[in-house]
């Protein structure tokens, strides 16, 4: 039975810029709602927290955290940026895109205010000078508090927001898929774009000191895939995107359950062609070899000589003139020398640059030498055309239509004229059967995907792949749990949840199965759970957040609390960090310097 056929094309899908949106009344009456922004490195998330039914209860914009600013036109506009899903295709710009973040964290916060403007501005934020209504805006776990306190600052300084509530991307995740009789503890991997955590939670709360991170994630993967295929496929090196990259990760991809079993299976011959994916690159349907008739190849290569010598012979008029008006320049000199006007003859040669007559009379002779040459040459050139138009035979492929005296100019002419006409070159008569190749144009322009489908996604379990001195999900996953008791090991494993976009492979819920149960005593329990939407449940689970806390004070950072206590303050709540303030080493009272300043003043004048 043959394999079926596999071949899938590239969407290379352009962007469609974001629409200025209308926010209802239910927006901003009877109090203007929250405003939920998932700030990925990925990929940005905005929406409005709002019970009424005619709001959607989902996110508005979606769009690529990157922005790009061109230089603009020499002499023209000034420059030009562009944020999200207005730069229609990242490829074109890949070497200005720009992005916010160092790895999950946002650290340039220049480029964090285009986004925000982009989502106050597409949203339709009406109000003026400010943004009036509260935010609630993700951050990454165990975020820095240099970068929450540039954050809050960005957001209370510039766009004067009345609160803002800070918390966890994956915690949120954990919190909208929260079911009945579901336990409050429980263990959470996230995988995104840059970064891999594993998160353990006690009593709804999140342990902050026993969170561990894995420097890698989507965006690796992609890269990793992209050095696998250039090297595999030099020829399409520059096809090769990272664009197209992602396309395979999200759509062909998938996680082995046992990964040196899984490759041991693609040695198969067979098992290969049953499971290959071929994705065809674009291409032209030019065919390599000309189908045009011999006689038409013919006729349009004496049509690009004759206008060659077209060409030749007005150059050769154009330097005949020239020539000739030199010469004539030079005879009336020369004619001044005769006549015995020696002060003009003299004034001439300086003008000439001469110093003698005998250099004047050498450069006579050479002229006179040149002009005849070049009537010569035009003469010969007529009477070739003239042959060639009444002797040609187009049915003899070797004739040369220059004839046999062609001249070196002529020659030189056609090689520099050579490479216009490179793809029309002339060919000897052959059959049709023996001019054209057997070769499958489409079939060279596809790459084929075996272990590449397990390779790229794989890292996450084992970073050594790629050469990276990390532990895998498995192995942290154990780390973790080793620092707690038995008893409550039990209690985290009973609620193993997998959020983020890099958690979506299929196979990969069967996979952390595999290693749970690896790992966990004999006839142990536990469950795993998949996020019901990994990639936008965290924005789901602000919303549902925002909603329930709404007229609440818990959670909420006000302006007050900004200015007074700093802006790294975090009011925790149940998705948030944990907020450890900085401590100050403490410094003596101003009264007891001045003391001990006076008493040492005191003995200085005793001793004195």
């Amino acid at each position: 039975m043959a394999a079926p056929t596999r071949v899938f094309a590239f969407r290379d899908a352009r962007w469609a810029p974001d629409p200025v949106l209308e926010p209802g009344a239910a927006v901003r009456s009877p109090q203007p709602v929250p405003l939920v922004i998932d700030n990925g490195s990925f990929q940005t998330r905005a929406g409005w927290a709002c019970p009424d039914p005619s709001v959607p209860a989902e996110p508005l914009l979606r769009f690529r955290s990157l922005a790009a600013r061109s230089r603009g036109a020499r002499g023209g506009a000034g420059a030009e940026t562009q944020v999200g899903n207005d730069l229609g295709s990242p490829e074109p710009l890949r070497w200005l895109l720009r992005s916010p973040f160092d790895r999950n964290v946002p650290v340039q916060l220049e480029l964090q205010e285009l986004l925000l403007d982009h989502v106050f501005q597409r949203l339709g934020v009406s109000s003026q000078g400010c943004v009036d209504h509260p935010i609630v805006l993700t951050e990454a776990v165990c975020n820095p508090l240099y970068s929450r306190q540039m954050m809050s600052e960005l957001l209370f300084e510039c766009y004067q927001v009345p609160k803002v509530s800070y918390g966890v991307d994956s915690l949120y995740s954990f919190y909208h898929n929260r079911r009945q009789n579901w336990p409050c503890s429980g263990l959470v991997i996230s995988s995104g774009y840059q970064c891999t955590h594993i998160l353990p939670v006690l009593e709804g709360r999140l342990d902050a000191k026993n969170c561990k991170r894995i420097n890698l994630g989507g965006c690796q993967a992609a890269v990793y895939l992209q050095r696998l295929l250039q090297l595999k496929y030099p020829g399409h090196f520059a096809a090769i995107t990272l664009s197209r990259m992602e396309e395979i990760l999200h759509e062909h991809s998938y996680i082995a359950q046992d990964y040196i079993e899984e490759l041991q299976k693609w040695r198969c011959p067979e098992y290969y062609e049953n499971n290959v994916h071929k994705m065809q690159l674009p291409f032209s349907n030019k065919l390599l070899g000309s189908t045009v008739a011999s006689e038409e190849k013919q006729e349009k290569r004496q049509q690009q000589l004759r206008r060659l010598q077209e060409l030749n012979a007005r150059r050769r008029e154009e330097k005949l003139q020239l020539d000739q008006e030199r010469l004539d320049r030079l005879l009336y000199v020369q004619e001044l020398l005769e006549d015995g006007q020696m002060d003009q003859f003299h004034k001439a040669l300086v003008e000439l640059n001469m110093d003698s007559a005998e250099e004047l009379q050498s450069y006579i002779n050479k002229l006179s030498l040149s002009v005849e040459q070049t009537k010569q040459k035009i003469l010969q050139s007529e009477v070739n055309i003239e042959v060639d138009v009444v002797d040609s035979k187009p049915e003899t492929p070797d004739l040369d239509p220059l004839g046999s005296e062609q001249s070196l100019e002529d020659v030189e002419s056609i090689n520099e004229f050579e490479p216009l006409f490179a793809e029309e070159q002339p060919e000897a008569e052959k059959p049709v059967a023996a001019v054209q190749p057997v070769f499958n144009l489409a079939e060279y322009h596809q790459l084929f995907l075996g272990t590449e489908r397990i390779r790229a996604p794989e890292i996450v379990f084992q970073p050594s792949l790629i050469g990276e001195d990390q532990a895998g999900i498995a192995e942290t996953m154990q780390f973790v749990l080793e620092r707690y008791s038995k008893e409550q090991q039990a209690i985290l494993v009973q609620n193993v949840f997998l959020t983020g976009g890099n958690m979506m492979y299929p196979g990969l819920k069967a996979r952390i199965q595999k290693e749970l149960l690896e790992m966990r005593p004999f006839q142990s329990s536990f469950q795993v759970h998949l996020a019901s939407s990994p990639v936008l449940d965290a924005w789901y689970g602000a919303r549902d957040w925002a909603v329930e806390y709404m007229s609440r004070e818990e959670g909420w950072i006000s302006r007050k609390d900004y200015e007074e206590k700093g802006g790294e303050y975090l009011k925790e709540h149940c998705a948030s960090n944990v907020y450890v303030p900085i401590r100050l080493p403490k410094q003596a009272p101003r009264a007891a310097e001045a003391a001990g300043r006076a008493s040492g003043t005191g003995n200085a004048g005793e001793q004195a």
